[in-house]
């Protein structure tokens, strides 16, 4: 009998899938083809640092002189010559009223352009600082959602990489910010008007603009008795101090270099990493006002207000727990009196002086303006950012951007 013929070798899976004439489902997009590419992070992030240092500088230079204690901020009521200090809503809504006077006095006194002192070591640290940040969190977030928890972003990552990017950033742009601070603790004159005779200055005007000692006050007429604010560096007992030459950034650069060295850039870092939480906060807390806000939206009505909203809240609610290490960088940053040793040397050294010569709401000097600062600048800063990364992802991706 003859042998059965043997049956032909079964091809392979992939051959067999080949020679199919079935069509194929298309592959799911590559993991970079959803995301947007790492250098778009880098120029979004400084775009919206931009456009929200410009629109809120005045404001910053506010806040930065109520921190120092070279401009001493205490909202009063005079009752028979008597200056009572004020405290709880009393002082806080003074200190939003505060905040017009000492606007008002720096327009008048020292001119338009002294609103925005220290913008341009602030736009020179907040392009590059904000380019960093926001491309260390972008990427950093996909780095630890793809090596430590397969692909999925969550609170965790969110923290993790704000962590890193505030570290990285606070290291790098820490002697930008140095200029800028002690830029904005310098008072100057305005020039006299042709014609009109310039007013008596202080005995102490020769002193520099770097003492912390308090000017012997001059007599003041009489007033009726109203609510008054020993708000700013420019009252009738505390005239600003002439300066002969305008600061720039320049020149405040080589008179710290030369003054204290290469150590003097970075006065105020270990607050300043102390200030990371501010940001992991803030970036945690966007990614989860972000996702309530977008819950539920299409891809294409997702963004605009929704990310305002969640950028503003994230900020508010990060800047009210965190704000004390502003005042501390501040203290450490500020110049000290000719001739003598710096009063602020380290960061608990700091806390304790602070708190036992002022006591603790001291710590929140400067907070009104902060706060009108810093939220209009994070809605600003996040509106722009948002926009960049959305215009160069597809509208039919941009769902996987988006955090469950």
């Amino acid at each position: 009998m003859a042998p059965l013929p043997t049956p032909p070798p079964a091809p392979l899976a992939s051959q067999s899938a080949a020679d199919s004439p079935a069509p194929s489902p298309p592959p799911s997009p590559p993991k970079d083809k959803r995301r947007p590419p790492a250098a778009v992070h880098l120029i979004a992030g400084g775009l919206g640092g931009m456009c929200g240092s410009v629109v809120t500088a005045p404001f910053d230079l506010v806040k930065t002189r109520l921190q120092s204690d070279m401009f001493q901020h205490r909202s009063t009521t005079t009752k028979q010559g008597v200056k009572v200090a004020q405290h709880g809503i009393k002082q806080l809504l003074g200190n939003f009223v505060d905040t017009g006077l000492i606007l008002r006095d720096v327009y008048k006194y020292e001119g338009p352009s002294a609103l925005f002192k220290g913008l341009g070591p602030t736009l020179v640290g907040v392009v590059p600082g904000r380019s960093i940040n926001f491309f260390v969190y972008g990427n950093g977030k996909q780095l630890y959602a793809d090596y430590f928890n397969h692909g999925q972003e969550n609170s965790a990552v969110h923290l993790s990489a704000a962590a890193t990017a505030g570290v990285i950033t606070a290291a790098a742009t820490n002697p930008i910010w140095v200029v800028k601070t002690v830029m904005q603790l310098q008072q100057q004159q305005r020039a006299p008007t042709p014609g009109i005779s310039p007013s008596i200055p202080h005995p102490s005007s020769t002193a520099t603009a770097s003492s912390s000692r308090p000017l012997p006050p001059l007599p003041t007429p009489p007033k009726p008795p109203a609510s008054t604010f020993s708000h700013s560096f420019r009252s009738i007992t505390s005239p600003p101090l002439p300066l002969t030459n305008r600061p720039t950034s320049y020149s405040t650069t080589i008179a710290i270099f030369r003054a204290e060295g290469i150590r003097g850039f970075y006065k105020g870092l270990s607050a300043s990493l102390l200030g990371v939480t501010e940001g992991t906060i803030q970036w945690t807390l966007y990614e989860k006002f972000k996702s309530v806000a977008n819950h539920g939206k299409r891809a294409e009505e997702q963004g605009g207000w929704r990310v305002s909203a969640a950028a503003g809240g994230a900020k508010l609610v990060a800047t009210m727990i965190t704000y004390p290490h502003e005042v501390i960088r501040t203290r450490l940053r500020q110049p000290a009196p000719p001739g003598q040793s710096p009063r602020y040397t380290s960061l608990l050294q700091s806390f304790r002086l602070v708190l036992l010569e002022e006591g603790w709401r001291a710590l929140y000097g400067g907070l009104s303006p902060h706060l009108l600062r810093v939220v209009p600048n994070a809605v600003t800063m996040y509106w722009v950012y948002e926009r960049v990364i959305a215009t160069f992802v597809p509208v039919n991706v941009q769902e996987s951007l988006r955090v469950d």
